[in-house]
């Protein structure tokens, strides 16, 4: 059967090494100063996505990514890897989302996309970790959903089978279409960008991304599939008041890195001595047994 996929994706900034200026004032990522990059767990998504794609003729894939206009870049990294569209959220009423906030928003625009048949996103971002977003999104939607998969078997008669990871092993589990399915960062790593899909999207962009001066900008009228869709809220019919900081109520107040310090060490030898120490030790503090 054919599918009507979409992979939610984000541009995150690179938050593994975060330094002092990190937060504005008022305690939201500061994206300026940190390199942006594909969400890891979303390219997961991504590939589970073109997967499911080659095993059924005549789906397509597009992601689907909130952001401001560079986010375009995502959908880019998509189509070099073998999806058919994509769409960026972009509007300041966007701006400042938690997870309630943001699933408002891809809830709408998947509703304005119409008839979809999977949606496919990463368990988390690491600007977050918070793994909301998938199940805020199928809550919204009053759709399935399926948390922590690690491949999607197959789908067959509008039924999805996926084994998940679970706590002390996995689990097969099957769920009607429609469904939600966010996917682990242990499913299969994405496939590297395709060099002529590269080159036929190269200088594919979103209107907001465009200067106006660019010596390829004739292209624009002779090849469509090279303007991106690009949706405000009110393109979605969203209401601003459940947009952006107006609707979030979280607020993070600051991030910090903690080093976690051994206030003492203690040396040991390979001998009978020690290692009979070190285990009555750990027992006495009840540490194993």
């Amino acid at each position: 059967m054919s599918l009507k996929i979409v992979v939610l994706a984000k541009q995150v900034p690179d938050t593994r090494n975060v330094g002092k200026d990190a937060m504005t004032a008022e305690g939201t990522v500061n994206r300026a100063v940190l390199p942006a990059i594909f969400n890891p767990e979303d390219l997961n998504a991504l590939e589970q996505a073109l997967r499911l794609k080659e095993q059924n003729p005549g789906s397509t894939v597009g992601v689907l990514t909130m952001g401001p206009p560079r986010a375009g870049e995502i959908i880019r990294q998509g189509l070099y890897r073998g999806a058919d569209t994509g769409w960026l959220l972009t509007d300041r009423l966007f701006a400042g989302a938690d997870t309630l906030a943001t699933s408002y928003a891809l809830a709408t625009a998947i509703k304005k996309i119409g008839n979809v048949d999977v949606v496919i996103g990463g368990r988390q971002a690491i600007d977050g970790d918070t793994a909301q977003v998938g199940p805020q999104v199928a809550q919204k939607l009053g759709l399935n959903q399926v948390t922590y998969a690690e491949e999607i078997l197959k789908i067959e008669n509008g039924v999805a089978t996926i084994r998940r990871h679970i706590d002390g092993g996995v689990e097969t589990v099957e769920a009607p279409l429609p469904v939600v399915i966010t996917v682990n960062g242990s499913a299969a790593p994405a496939r590297p960008c395709n060099a002529k899909l590269v080159m036929k999207y190269k200088y594919a962009t979103c209107p907001m991304e465009r200067k106006g001066d660019e010596p390829y900008s004739s292209l624009y009228e002779e090849r469509p599939y090279l303007t991106l869709n690009q949706w405000s809220v009110a393109d979605v019919d969203g209401d601003p008041a459940q947009c952006g900081l107006s609707g979030s109520p979280t607020k993070v107040k600051t991030v910090q890195n903690i080093v976690f310090q051994a206030k003492e060490s203690k040396t040991l030898t390979s001998s009978d001595a020690d290692v009979e120490s070190m285990v009555k030790e750990l027992l006495d503090e009840k540490i194993i047994g």
